[in-house]
């Protein structure tokens, strides 16, 4: 959406705080799923949930140009679907990941499925300037919507909860997984009194806004960035947004290992989780700072690109402590902080239109830098790594 928004909004005529409000709309439903999401990834078991999300968006993704053509309003419903589909996703995998993962290659293995997501985008942003090209916008969203379709067929005949549930997996295997992860029985009541008087909670759910009001603004706004501010062009702009992404996609595996190797040398979870958010949070600031100063479109790409990739070192950070400190509860501890994060990029997203509007894409930089500090100075006085929530 963020590359098919330029020929959108050129057919339809549309200004930048419509642009906001569409690009906002995706996160009106997936604000709704988030907890929703981990309270039924935690009871019925990821496999499920995983499955239906993709369902859904695949759906509404193919749903997309025909709810443009007909105005306005069906826009904006069909993106908010599109969006409960999607706010199940994260919940779900933290669910699955959990019961399959043990504690030694948490953050590793955390950072391979989120980029994933990286990929995803790269992709996506690879490849939407060529099909809007050759074959016009509508055709981004019906084909990557018909994708969903394959993914499922496959997840739906591999694809297991936990490891209980799967017949192929070798005895010796199960044994290890079972003997160092958390208990598999599925949650019957979650304790939302204990887990809200925690502050680990807390400096979670603060973090997570702090962190994805920089990342979601980056996400949906870079093009116009690039093509307004750096004068490139769709398909430039296209490829030049991939940067970012594969810098995430290297930089996320590479502080997955390097956290599960200081957790192996005997460093304290707590002491890695604060080390690796802290640089997820002052990278992104000190980078978005130097946007400003720089002169060329080079440059700024660049500095786009250190920015998202020092991001992602968050994955090993506070992505990784849901299941650090409550394992059992881990998709609803996801959904809880994730709805902050996703409150972040609904504002943050509507917000930068209209600053937009009325300053420069300098108060934009400086509003996430602002919130990229307060994040780090919560998350080191009050997270942890340790469990504290059977």
């Amino acid at each position: 959406m963020s590359i098919a928004i330029l020929p959108m909004s050129a057919e339809y005529n549309w200004n930048p705080a419509t642009v906001g409000l569409i690009q906002s709309s995706f996160f009106w439903g997936y604000l709704l799923t988030q907890v929703a999401g981990g309270i039924w990834a935690d009871t019925v078991g990821g496999k499920a949930v995983l499955g239906f999300g993709v369902v859904w968006w695949s759906i509404a993704t193919v749903l997309t140009p025909i709810a443009a053509k007909l105005g306005l309003p069906f826009l904006l419903v069909v993106r908010a679907f599109m969006g409960i589909g999607e706010g199940v996703a994260m919940p779900a995998m933290n669910n699955i990941l959990s019961r399959w993962i043990p504690v030694a290659e948490r953050s590793r293995s955390l950072a391979l499925v989120y980029s994933g997501m990286y990929l995803g985008s790269v992709t996506g942003l690879a490849f939407s300037p060529f099909l809007i090209h050759q074959y016009g916008w509508p055709s981004v969203f019906y084909s990557f919507g018909s994708l969903g379709t394959v993914w499922v067929a496959v997840w739906l005949s591999k694809a297991h909860s936990s490891p209980l549930e799967d017949p192929e997996l070798r005895p010796e295997e199960k044994k290890l997984i079972l003997s160092n992860s958390v208990s598999n029985e599925p949650v019957k009541t979650i304790p939302w009194r204990l887990i809200l008087s925690k502050a680990p909670v807390w400096a979670l759910i603060v973090s997570h806004f702090c962190h994805n009001w920089g990342t979601f603004i980056l996400l949906t706004w870079m093009p116009t960035y690039y093509n307004q501010v750096l004068k490139f062009d769709l398909t430039e702009s296209g490829l030049f947004c991939v940067l970012p992404w594969l810098t995430m996609a290297f930089s996320a595996n590479l502080g997955g290992w390097i956290a599960d190797t200081l957790v192996s040398r005997g460093l304290s979870v707590t002491t890695v989780r604060k080390i690796m958010q802290t640089i997820g949070f002052l990278g992104p600031a000190f980078f978005l700072t130097q946007l400003s100063h720089v002169n060329s479109p080079q440059m700024a790409v660049l500095c786009m690109a250190c920015s998202q990739g020092t991001d992602a070192f968050s994955q090993s950070g506070l992505y990784s402590n849901h299941q650090d400190i409550a394992p059992r509860y881990s998709g609803v501890l996801l959904g809880l902080s994730n709805t902050a994060g996703v409150l972040a990029g609904v504002l943050g997203t509507a917000a930068t239109g209209y600053i937009l509007q009325h300053g420069s894409w300098d108060d934009v930089f400086k509003v996430s830098v602002g919130l990229y500090l307060v994040g780090t100075v919560v998350w080191n006085l009050f997270s942890t790594g340790e469990k504290i929530l059977d």
